[in-house]
Formats: structure tokens, C-alpha cells, sequence
């Protein structure tokens, strides 16, 4: 059996990735012959190498772009690596309708530092959540089966953990706009009981708050108030630390985001 034919073989059950190991124990071919045959197949834009040792299997249809939707293989590779995880962030912002744009690489979140996937075909960003066990997920339907993605309540307390790589105060004001249509003030007030840092929560509470969502926010800010936090800056990242004090949220803006919707 040629390395082509294993391929075709595996599209036909439906399996779109396959480990360079699972091809070697397949095939009866040395390891420098097997080699030239998978670099044959990926400058035929018939396979791609997202990792090392892990390849996608791409058809036809998706032969221009050169590789196949990430959403297809992530559990695979996630698999492969050996971690738990849930799509998240932007990507998990966009299952929900709140993306405002396509965002340009799919995040996903892990219990620990994994480095970014890059190719010139597509680019996938590791987000560090140590105690990602405690967040709730869905599950996502996708071509090949289904992936956990974070609940919109756990996917609103992600952008504001993450906000200095996915934009800033801005970006994140402008997804929790769209966002806020999916987000139950119970739930939320679910998802706030498994998050460690209070301050992630004060700080979505005041931005949903800006993004029209006061609505969702009474029961939240309930629980804020029992907890009796200490005052926090909006923006942890930004150089100014005062600013006017929100007592609801015992947050102090010392910077005032403005979104793009």
C-alpha cells in the first residue's frame, strides 16, 4: 500500500488526520522513503503537517485553501498532544454569533503553556487556564464530530482573563456587545462561583454594563457585593491607575473603552 492510497483509505471512513507514526506502522516502507512520500503529498496540498508527527487530510474541495477547517481536526490533535481542552475566546465568541469579525486564528484553552501553531495555511493560539476543569462547555457539532466550546458565561469571563492578547478593553467591549444576547444572568452568576479571580468578574460586570447588557447584570452584581472586594483598575495593563471609582463593581476606570458596533 502507497502512502497515497493509506490516505485515500482513511478519507473514505471519514478520518481526516493520521499521525506520522500511525502511516509507518501501516506501511512497509523505511523511514527516509516514507518521508519523501509525505513531502510529495503536502506539496500536492493533498496532506498538511500541522505539527510535527500530525497531518490533516485535505479533499478536494478544500485543496486551494490547503488545509481543512481547524474545528474538524482539533480534537484529534488535541488528542495527539496529550491535553485537555475547550475552544474559547474569539473562537467560542464566534460560535455564539459574536465574533464582529472572522477572527484570524482559532484559540483554544489549555491547563498549561502550549506554543502557538503556525503554518502558511492556517494558526492556532494556545490560552493558559489552570483550572480550566472548572469551566462549563458545550458541545459544538462539527463535520467530524463535536468539540467542548466554553458556555457564553465562561466564554465572557475568557475575554476579559485574555484581553491584552485578543485586542484590549476595546475588543472586548465590542464582542460582549453581540455577545450579551446569548448570556444568562443566572448562568452567570454560575460561572462567576467557579472563577478564582474576583476581579475578572467586577471587571465584566461594569463592561457588560457598558455594552448595554444591564439586563443580565443584577444577580451578578448581587454576588460582587456579598463578596466585598477590593477596588480594581479596569485595565490592569494600562499605566494609569486612577480614575472614577464605580461602586457597584468596585471598579475604577482608569481607562474608558469605546466599541466598534
Amino acid at each position: 500500500m502507497s502512502l497515497s492510497e493509506f490516505v485515500d483509505d482513511l478519507q473514505r471512513k471519514v478520518r481526516y488526520t493520521f499521525t506520522r507514526a500511525e502511516a509507518a506502522s501501516a506501511l512497509d516502507m523505511s523511514d527516509a522513503v516514507l518521508t519523501k512520500a509525505l513531502q510529495r503529498l503536502g506539496e500536492a496540498r493533498r496532506i498538511h503537517q500541522v505539527r510535527r508527527g500530525f497531518y490533516v487530510i485535505v479533499p478536494l474541495e478544500h485543496s486551494k485553501a490547503g488545509t481543512i477547517p481547524t474545528d474538524w481536526f482539533i480534537g484529534d490533535l488535541m488528542a495527539f498532544v496529550g491535553r485537555p481542552y475547550y475552544v474559547g475566546v474569539l473562537s467560542a465568541a464566534a460560535t455564539y454569533g459574536a465574533a464582529h469579525q472572522r477572527p484570524q486564528e482559532y484559540q483554544v484553552v489549555v491547563p498549561v503553556t502550549e506554543r502557538l501553531i503556525e503554518t502558511d495555511r492556517l494558526r492556532i493560539r494556545f490560552f493558559r487556564n489552570a483550572f480550566l476543569e472548572s469551566v462549563s462547555t458545550n458541545s459544538l457539532k462539527t463535520f467530524t464530530g463535536t468539540v467542548p466550546v466554553s458556555t457564553a458565561e465562561h466564554t465572557a469571563l475568557d475575554l476579559v482573563r485574555f484581553m491584552k492578547w485578543i485586542g484590549g478593553l476595546d475588543a472586548v467591549l465590542t464582542v460582549l456587545s453581540e455577545l450579551g444576547e446569548r448570556i444568562d444572568a443566572d448562568a452567570l452568576v454560575g460561572a462567576a462561583e467557579k472563577e478564582r479571580v474576583v476581579a475578572y468578574v467586577q471587571r465584566l460586570g461594569w463592561l457588560l454594563e457598558r455594552a448595554g447588557w444591564s439586563s443580565v447584570t443584577g444577580p451578578l452584581a448581587e454576588w460582587v457585593a456579598d463578596r466585598r472586594p477590593g477596588r480594581v483598575p479596569l485595565d490592569a495593563g494600562a499605566r494609569a491607575r486612577t480614575g472614577e471609582r464605580v461602586p457597584r463593581w468596585q471598579v475604577i476606570l482608569n481607562e474608558i473603552p469605546e466599541g466598534e458596533l
